[in-house]
């Protein structure tokens, strides 16, 4: 199967007309069974939702939230409904992008089917992104039109009060149970309403994701790219009607996106959203919903292990780890505390999902895995070139999705090389297939699944009052795999102390998603640097 080349469905050809050059995107490869005989013309929301009620599901649960159930009929009906009042309410047109902001919940899955039924492009945030963060993805897309949870609404209001136009934004409650203005209308709405006519190559989706250089990059997902992740990772791993997902990733990490969206939808599956995914909540949810597959970060599984044995667990066949490199010990740990292996796996925000993962009975345990179906990988050295059985070099990707920066080429360049998708992670590729962790590549700290910049860190750090000079690292961590760690240099006159580094942590907190805070933070006189002026990272990592 070629790509699809298709007449947009857009009105708005923002997205499409700042995607990467031909010449800068990665090759894409349709050549697997379960990948070809695709349609031209796709919309995502109907290929999930609405073909799930074709097949027979309407009736049977499609996600669950505190107790409350709704069926696949349910949720198309919810999405359809969303669809008609963006278009015919809001005014939106096919292509224009909506913010979406919101803990998991049956209607943030529906608002997100909404949006991608209206040919619309769902741009998916953190739901602990603070008004400064929120801003910047408001203009670096130019996004007029929000959908936020209502509890979360003030760092959504503050930034959409500060940005350069009008920011419409509509408030729901998780189950759409709010009086506000947004979910009036919406009840209000007659269902029917019809999937918009998008090409299977219009964008769908843009994630947002940290690089090492500060502001996160905007990676554009299309229709096909979400059938296509839909039908990879499940096909290797079984997932089939009826079974029960739960876990801690939020909708807007790409993990999250295919742990409760993609993989669900597209398979006749429940998933339980959490209020908050506590550990305990957790643990609970799988015993009272009979949970099957279970999606976390090791930093999760590394929190549910000692009370892991109160619990029935039984109704579990397997539990996925992604987002952070596993380690031996919180395999071992969450064994022996549950007589359940830990399935690794690793994937992208580029990529949308995981590429590699282990078989479900996990082999090779500290092995990262083999590739998916549809998917191939090679080792390659800085100037990508292959390199031999069992060298350590950058990993590299191809498949039915990869890497499409939003107007930055400069980034597209470093990520996409002679048609690979190269991740940034040093990995070894054994004899028999087998694919070995060894680290990150470049600067990203990744912290119990979260990619955080430094140099984003830095920049607030700076504007302390008492701080002259900053640079923020990664420090090891067997809890979280990293955490951040600043090391900085004070002005004259200001005094290390416990009490300033807590003030020091407040001060970021204050001002971005709070698991971006310096969880360390040691004072020095001065910062090494080269000759020309350049902080030398590598020797504050030295130190670690």
């Amino acid at each position: 199967m070629s790509a699809p080349g298709g007449i947009s469905g857009h009105r708005d050809l923002f997205v499409r007309e700042r995607l990467p050059a031909p010449e800068l995107m990665p090759q894409f490869d349709f050549s697997a069974p379960h990948l070809q005989g695709w349609p031209d013309r796709m919309n995502a929301a109907a290929q999930l939702v609405d073909r799930a009620c074709e097949l027979g599901y309407a009736g049977q649960p499609a996600t669950i939230w505190d107790g409350v159930v709704w069926s696949f009929a349910h949720l198309r009906e919810r999405s359809e409904k969303i669809a008609s009042l963006l278009i015919q309410d809001w005014g939106l047109a096919p292509g224009n992008r909506v913010l979406l902001r919101g803990a998991n919940s049956p209607m943030l899955l529906a608002c997100w089917l909404g949006v991608v039924r209206a040919g619309c492009v769902a741009v998916t945030t953190m739901p602990l992104l603070r008004a400064k963060e929120l801003g910047f993805i408001l203009e670096r897309v130019n996004i007029r039109h929000a959908l936020c949870e209502s509890s979360l609404a003030d760092e959504m209001i503050g930034a959409a009060g500060k940005a350069g136009e009008k920011v419409m934004v509509g408030l729901f409650h998780p189950v759409g149970q709010g009086d506000g203005e947004f979910e009036r209308a919406l009840n209000a709405k007659p269902a029917g309403f019809k999937p918009a006519d998008t090409a299977a190559d219009d964008p769908a989706m843009i994630v947002f994701t940290s690089g090492t250089t500060g502001n996160p990059k905007a990676a554009v997902h299309y229709h096909r790219d979400i059938i296509a992740v839909a039908e990879c990772w499940p096909r290797e791993f079984g997932i089939r009607p009826g079974d029960v997902h739960a876990g801690s990733p939020s909708m807007a990490f790409s993990y999250g996106f295919g742990a409760f969206i993609a993989f669900p939808l597209r398979h006749g599956c429940c998933s339980v959203m959490l209020p908050k995914a506590a550990p305990d909540a957790i643990l609970k949810a799988i015993a009272r919903h009979k949970v099957t597959s279970l999606f976390a970060v090791p930093t999760s599984y590394n929190a549910m292990i000692d009370e892991a044995g109160k619990h029935d667990l039984s109704s579990l066949r397997f539990c996925a780890s992604a987002g952070e490199h596993l380690r031996d010990h919180t395999f071992r740990n969450w064994q022996e505390a549950t007589g359940h292996r830990l399935v690794n796996g690793i994937g992208s925000t580029e990529m949308l999902n995981h590429f590699i993962a282990q078989p479900l009975g996990v082999d090779r345990p500290g092995a990262t895995g083999r590739l998916l179906p549809g998917y191939r990988a090679r080792i390659i050295d800085k100037d990508g070139n292959p390199m031999p059985e069992g060298e350590k070099g950058w990993l590299a990707v191809q498949g039915p999705v990869g890497c499409r920066y939003f107007d930055d080429p400069e980034r597209q360049k470093v990520y996409v090389k002679q048609g690979w998708n190269v991740t940034g992670d040093i990995f070894e590729q054994d004899a028999e297939g087998w694919f070995w962790y060894i680290d990150r590549g470049d600067d990203m700290i990744v912290s119990s699944g979260y990619n955080i910049s430094g140099s984003e860190v830095e920049q607030i750090l700076i504007e302390h009052a008492k701080i002259k000079e900053c640079a923020v690292v990664g420090a090891p961590d067997d809890e979280r795999g990293q955490v951040v760690k600043a090391f900085v240099v004070l002005k004259d006159g200001a005094s290390p102390s416990d009490d300033l580094a807590r003030d020091i942590q407040e001060f970021v907190k204050n001002a971005v998603a709070p698991y971006k805070y310096p969880r360390l933070v040691r004072f020095l006189d001065e910062l090494p640097k080269t000759a020309t002026g350049k902080i030398q990272r590598y020797l504050l990592k030295e130190m670690e």
